[in-house]
């Protein structure tokens, strides 16, 4: 895989429903001030990156994190952060398919949300299995498609801002001018960072990616370098250009706010628009979750921290793949069953990224603290005081989870995950023991 093919396989997973539907909480919380909270989180991501792209060049491995944790810190952390990511992004990416069935419901009314949910899944998974080339070339469409969807906005946005769509009044400075920078505070904009944090989430894909990328020390901090560009850069000006079209007080979660910002004009056709694209979106992103995935099956499973029947020499890990579309089928069925306990457990899928992306900056720490800088080419800049930094800033963001609406079951759910699997390797430890 080229520099190009990982950065649109990281924008694919980062890109989705969590920017096109969910940044609209984000955006009520926080007012105009969402724009630092979304500098904040890119200056989290770049940092985040480049921890990982050191570690990464030195030892580019399909684990990629799971695997420097283990290295760091010894074989529990390696199977504690490794079985906690797949299991958030298997719950995570299950519910995705429900929501995604529930769009496309308005071209095919009769079907179930069960059966549409599962064929979503079944087709993922294939499509994975076809090898990391096919895939790539689809995923690249697939994100040029939310790209070009959020350069469109822009381009609107700004034909509004300064009266050239026909039909419209130049909108100026419109609703930014009468609302303060700070409505919510401190606490609005502390409160936002864990959405805007899960809007920026899924680009450490580029690390489970990068044993198949071409020539991994080059490849990789390109990729990272672009990634960081593009969706900081995107991210920025679409909600700079968002803030004067409408009063961020009004947003809700349940209508994207590009949409309620059009709508305020007339441009009837953009709800249309952005639920095709926001289904693309949704359908990249577990494109690539189960890329990745797949990948780490695999190397819990060549650790020995799961079952040896996962263990997979090809290029296309078939079983890992095969694994967790299965268990994200399961998952679909008993969200759909038992709805209640369903949505406590998906809302640990947020808590298992924070806790992955805490995993990857600790483990970066012990790494330059014991190796320097791979080959004297340093990338994270300002070691130590910026990975502390970084660390501190995570682990408040995700201490914050009970504060917000909703998310104190994630966190709930996030820590019993964490003791789970904690316990589960011990039991195992314990038991491989006694057998020798």
């Amino acid at each position: 895989m080229s520099a190009w093919q990982l950065t649109m396989m990281a924008l694919g997973t980062v890109i989705g429903g969590s920017f096109f539907l969910g940044s609209a909480i984000a955006i009520e919380a926080a007012g105009p001030s969402i724009l630092i909270a979304f500098v904040l989180g890119g200056v989290l991501v770049y940092f985040i990156l480049f921890a990982l792209s050191e570690m990464t060049v030195s030892n580019p491995t399909s684990g990629s994190f799971q695997t420097y944790a283990t290295e760091a810190y010894g074989p529990g952390a390696g199977f504690v952060v490794g079985w906690v990511y797949w299991s958030g992004m298997v719950l995570g990416m299950s519910s995705e398919a429900t929501a995604v069935s529930i769009l496309m419901r308005q071209w095919f009314p009769n079907m179930k949300i069960s059966l549409l949910g599962t064929i979503i899944i079944i087709s993922v998974t294939l499509l994975n299995l076809l090898g990391a080339d096919l895939l790539s070339n689809l995923e690249s469409g697939l994100a040029i498609i939310k790209l070009l969807a959020i350069v469109a906005f822009i381009m609107i946005a700004l034909l509004l801002i300064f009266g050239f769509m026909p039909g419209n009044s130049s909108v100026g400075a419109g609703a930014l001018a009468k609302e303060p920078l700070f409505p919510g505070g401190i606490k609005g904009i502390a409160g936002s960072m864990l959405l805007v944090m899960f809007a920026y989430a899924g680009f450490e894909i580029i690390g489970l990616a990068s044993s198949e990328a071409k020539n991994p020390k080059e490849t990789v901090p390109k990729a990272i370098n672009y990634t960081v560009l593009c969706l900081v850069g995107l991210y920025v000006i679409c909600i700079a250009v968002l803030l004067p079209l409408i009063p961020t007080s009004i947003l809700d979660e349940n209508t994207s706010p590009m949409v309620a910002a059009l709508d305020r004009y007339h441009i009837s056709w953009a709800g249309f628009a952005i639920n095709i694209v926001l289904i693309t979106a949704i359908l990249s992103t577990m494109l690539a979750a189960m890329f990745g995935l797949g990948r780490m099956m695999r190397s819990l499973a060549e650790a020995g921290q799961a079952p040896n029947w996962l263990r997979d020499k090809k290029d296309v890990p078939y079983r890992g793949i095969l694994f967790s579309g299965l268990s994200m089928i399961i998952g679909l069925w008993f969200g759909l069953l038992f709805p209640r306990v369903y949505l406590f457990l998906i809302s640990a899928g947020g808590f298992s990224v924070l806790f992955t992306y805490i995993v990857i900056v600790a483990s970066h720490i012990r790494f330059r603290r014991k190796h320097g800088c791979p080959e004297g080419n340093c990338k994270v800049r300002g070691f130590p005081y910026s990975s502390l930094f970084v660390l501190v800033s995570l682990i408040i963001v995700i201490l914050s989870m009970p504060l917000i609406p909703g998310q104190i079951y994630g966190f709930i759910a996030g820590i019993v995950m964490v003791i789970l699997y904690t316990v589960i390797y011990l039991i195992v430890k314990y038991k491989n023991s006694q057998k020798r």
